[in-house]
């Protein structure tokens, strides 16, 4: 069995996902960010400063998040142009080994 289940921001992996997913939280950059996206929407700029990484590492990063399936983007209205925006799709994950 392959699947990956959302349902009300719990996500339930089985099968190969697992292994996906592992990959995905293996990296201490992309857990800080989901755990300052799960309740808040967060502009990418101010999140490279407040992690310490450069605006291309922590959007490379939350590409990574994003095509898991664990974070979302969206664009705003800044001062100066758009602001890229990242928010958390998940606030539990479960793996399941069967």
């Amino acid at each position: 069995m392959n699947t990956m289940k959302e349902d009300n921001e719990v996500l339930r992996v089985e099968g190969d996902k697992i292994i996906e997913i592992a990959y995905v939280l293996s990296s201490k950059t992309r857990l800080e960010i989901l755990r300052r996206t799960l309740n808040a929407e967060v502009d990418v700029d101010e999140l490279a400063k407040e992690i310490n990484q450069s605006k291309a590492n922590t959007s490379a990063q939350i590409r990574i998040l994003e095509k898991a399936g664990l974070v979302k983007t969206i664009y705003k209205p800044g001062v100066r142009g758009v602001k890229k925006i990242c928010t958390s799709n998940v606030k539990e994950i479960i793996f399941v080994l069967k």
